[in-house]
């Protein structure tokens, strides 16, 4: 049922963004991390929408799979990028203008997970996660602010999470890699605005995605996940994205389920973070 209301929700938004001259059809798109899950997702999505697609891995073989899954091969381009390298950020960029001769959407989508505690946690896995979640982030975001604000205009997107606002035992580095983007985003979106770029913090919960499994581990490793959560699709994730991207939004939290919950975090955390307490359990590899 869900489904088929946001898929009457979307034919709407594009009715309207339509009518307004907000498409993706002619627009370019660079999506970091988009060989698997929600970022190949999103590809897929915008490219169907009528998108140039840019899709970024740091395993060059594994976004060609994506580009060839993802099917508008005329339309697509599939490249190497380690967003931990400022290098390698700027190589892709040059490459994308060089085969596309403009910019209009980067979606910083890369990141992985690290499961641990406070108290054991490796500095070298937290600075990792730090370097890819956050760090690759904003070298991104300020390697393509000075193109957008020369073609007049662009939008950054930053998949973030519901992590970013209501913190993870056991998650507790990844939730702080998201806090800062989610920080990250809302103040660049007021300091780029008269630029004419529009910054979007996408904030998913749960996700049926390889995510966890890809995650890094370390010695202490727990969950406040109920087993009865099953998660969304990345294509609903996608959806989401367009739709906030149609919209303009400042921030999509998608399901919509997950805004009680950081609702309820900002004005009773140790209610919040008791019924966490009571869900720990030890994961089970």
């Amino acid at each position: 049922m869900s489904s088929v209301v946001e898929a009457f929700t979307l034919d709407s938004f594009r009715r309207k963004a339509y009518k307004h001259g907000m498409t993706l059809s002619g627009k370019v798109a660079v999506i970091t991390g988009s060989s698997m899950g929600i970022g190949e997702a999103i590809a897929r999505l915008f490219a169907d929408e009528g998108a140039s697609v840019v899709l970024l891995s740091r395993d060059a073989a594994r976004a060609e799979s994506a580009r060839q899954r993802i099917a508008h091969t005329e339309r697509t381009l599939a490249l190497s990028c380690d967003v931990r390298n400022r290098e390698e950020i700027d190589r892709v960029l040059g490459l994308a203008l060089h085969h596309f001769q403009h910019i209009d959407i980067w979606v910083n989508n890369a990141g992985h997970g690290l499961l641990d505690s406070v108290s054991h946690a490796d500095p070298a896995a937290y600075r990792e996660t730090f370097d890819t979640n956050f760090f690759g982030a904003l070298q991104a975001v300020q390697a393509v602010i000075p193109v957008m604000k020369q073609q007049g205009g662009g939008t950054i997107i930053n998949i973030s999470s519901v992590a970013g606002h209501v913190p993870l035992p056991f998650h507790a580095v990844y939730s702080a890699t998201k806090f800062a983007m989610n920080a990250l985003g809302k103040a660049a979106r007021v300091e780029l605005k008269q630029s004419g770029i529009h910054v979007l913090t996408v904030c998913p919960g749960y996700v049926r995605t390889d995510f966890g499994a890809n995650a890094l581990r370390g010695g202490e490793q727990k969950q406040v996940r109920p087993g009865s959560v099953r998660g969304i699709s990345a294509d609903r994730v996608a959806r989401a994205v367009l739709r906030g991207y149609l919209k303009e939004r400042r921030e999509v939290v998608v399901p919509w389920t997950m805004h009680p919950v950081i609702k309820l975090y900002q004005l009773f955390p140790g209610l919040v973070e008791w019924g966490m307490s009571r869900m720990v359990s030890r994961r089970q590899d």
